[in-house]
Formats: structure tokens, C-alpha cells, sequence
């Protein structure tokens, strides 16, 4: 297993000996994410704000994303090199429809899915929200509800619309409702003024990666030396983001002026109290890394639910290679 200050002390040893000769023309890499810039990108933040892209001959530009912004379209159509994926629902949809895409690294172990309820005491486990009402986004019902439904009992007459308005949840003590764990929880702390009680989802087996890289086929094919640069430089920003977020937060707050110190602390230390980075997978064998017995957890439990059929080969979604590769360097 290995230790943070560990990986970060082998982080800055391949740095250097990755290093590229300032004469050499940089590769331009235009990486896309899944939402405004924010803490759950800080590593990407703090690799460019370090220069540890530009160490290994990389020209990165990263584009915020947003309610509107279609990574998987953007990456199948030529207009972003890289891009984020949110969760393994995005890469094995991908292989449902056939559109060559793989991740390449999972940032977080766990996905920061969440539900959350009022301090209240009959509600101590997702297990006591059976038959209770829960405020639920439309894309939701697609994705962890059937999980909800196989693992806890839960029905669809349970269902109410979240439509990503806190304020139902605010005022109703019976309400329950779906979240991020680095989002909605602290919202309702500032508004409310009251701290609501968090479920994380992964921590109640659901299984799935989150914040990933998600890199076309073609340039996996024909240039792997490059994807295995931003692999690396990825990984070892966010070793940095860990220990000192300050740089990296910098460029956010550049590329995002509604954010504010106070969200990006609470965000970080969520991610850190709750394990989003080094449990599992990433504990056990490195920052950013997959198995395939994981992606094979989240794909057979999905298709017991039907939301893929059977036969469908899981492995398309993904390509553990370059993770592979990085955790060499630091065994």
C-alpha cells in the first residue's frame, strides 16, 4: 500500500527524469471538464499552475464545463483532445453506443453521489429512507435509482423532482433528496444554517469511478507516449493539490470568479474525509488507478438492473495501460 508523502516524493523524482528540452515544439492538449471550475479539479489546476504539464512538453488548456457542455460529443467530434468523465455511467454508455472512447485514470475512488436528509432521527442509514419520499433528478432515475431500488427496496412512487432547487429541501423537515457530497450539503449549511445528515452512496457499495480522464480511441492508438505524459502530470498535480491546494486554486478562482475560498476549502476536505481519492483502488495501488474488477462490479450490477444488456464487453470502456505504467515508477 502506499503512503502520500511516498507518492509525492516519487512524483517529483519522474517529473524530472520525464522532463522535456525546452527546445522541443510542446504537444497542445485541449482538456475539457465536466462542470465550472472547482475543487474536484484541482489537481488538473495545480499540474498547469506548476508547470508540470510544460515539464513533460505538454501545452495543456484547460475549458470549464458547464450545464450545457457535452464532453463525450466534444471528444467524438475532434473539438477537445481529452475531457472529463464524471462517472462510469458516461464510459459504459459510450460503449453501449459503439463511440471508441476510453478513460484512461479515475481521480475518485468513490462517486461523490449522495443523499442527504434533516437532522432527524428516524433517518440514520439509506436503509430507513425506504417508502419515504426523495427528490430526485430526472438523470438520476437512470442511473443510481435502479441501484437504490435493487440494493434498498426502494419504489418509484417514491420519486419527486429535483430540478436543482435546494429550496423544497430547506423547508420541508421530511424531505430527503440526491446531492454531491462537495456541493449541496454545504449549500444548505450557508442557507440554512443547519447541518444536513450525508449518506455517500459508495459508501453503501455503490460501485462506480468518478472525475475521469476520458481519452478518444484514435489518440490512444496513435499517440500513447502523449496520453501517458498527461497521465502522469495529472496524477502528480493532484499528489500536490493534496498537500498544498493553493496554486492550483488560484487558476480556479481565475477560470471561475463565483468561487470562493471558503467552498474550495470544504470541498477539499470533503474529498479528503470521506476517501474520494486514496481508498480502494487508489489507496491500494495509486492515485488515478482502475481495475478491471471494479469496472466489472459497476457493469454487472447495472445490467442486473437492465440498464445494459447482457454481453456487452465492459472492457471497451476503459484502458488500464497508462495507470499502469505509472505506478511502476513508483514501486
Amino acid at each position: 500500500m502506499l503512503k502520500r508523502r511516498d507518492l509525492l516524493i516519487s512524483a517529483i523524482t519522474s517529473a524530472a527524469a520525464l522532463a522535456v528540452s525546452p527546445a522541443a515544439a510542446a504537444t497542445p492538449i485541449r482538456f475539457v471538464t465536466d462542470w465550472k471550475a472547482q475543487a474536484e479539479h484541482g489537481g488538473f489546476y495545480q499540474a498547469l499552475a506548476q508547470g508540470l504539464y510544460a515539464k513533460r512538453g505538454l501545452d495543456v488548456k484547460i475549458v470549464p464545463g458547464g450545464p450545457d457542455v457535452n464532453v463525450p460529443q466534444l471528444l467524438a467530434n475532434g473539438a477537445a483532445d481529452f475531457g472529463m468523465g464524471s462517472n462510469s455511467f458516461i464510459a459504459m454508455n459510450l460503449v453501449k453506443a459503439s463511440i471508441p472512447i476510453r478513460a484512461v485514470m479515475a481521480i475518485f475512488q468513490k462517486d461523490p453521489q449522495i443523499l442527504m436528509s434533516h437532522p432527524r432521527r428516524d433517518i440514520n442509514s439509506i436503509a430507513d429512507m425506504k417508502g419515504k419520499p426523495v427528490l430526485i433528478s430526472a438523470a438520476s432515475m437512470t442511473a443510481f435509482w435502479p441501484w437504490l431500488r435493487a440494493k434498498f427496496g426502494f419504489t418509484d412512487s417514491q420519486i419527486r423532482k429535483y430540478t436543482y432547487n435546494l429550496a423544497p429541501f430547506i423547508v420541508d423537515p421530511n424531505a430527503i433528496q440526491e446531492g454531491y457530497l462537495t456541493s449541496e450539503p454545504f449549500t444548505v449549511e450557508q442557507q440554512a444554517h443547519w447541518k444536513p445528515k450525508v449518506f455517500l452512496l459508495s459508501d453503501y457499495g455503490y460501485p462506480g469511478y468518478a472525475n475521469m480522464v476520458l481519452v478518444p480511441q484514435k489518440r490512444i492508438d496513435t499517440d500513447p507516449r502523449t496520453v501517458q505524459r498527461f497521465v502522469d502530470a495529472t496524477r502528480d498535480g493532484w499528489l500536490h493539490y493534496l498537500e498544498n491546494p493553493a496554486k492550483g486554486n488560484a487558476l480556479i478562482k481565475r477560470d471561475n470568479p463565483d468561487m470562493t475560498d471558503a467552498i474550495l476549502a470544504q470541498a477539499l476536505d470533503k474529498m479528503e474525509r470521506y476517501g474520494m481519492i486514496l481508498s480502494g483502488d487508489g489507496l491500494a495501488f495509486g492515485l488515478g488507478s482502475m481495475t478491471d474488477r471494479q469496472w466489472k462490479i459497476f457493469y454487472d450490477t447495472m445490467r442486473a438492473e437492465g440498464l445494459y444488456p447482457a454481453g456487452l464487453d465492459y472492457r471497451k470502456a476503459f484502458d488500464l495501460r497508462f495507470v499502469r505504467s505509472t505506478l511502476q515508477k513508483f514501486q
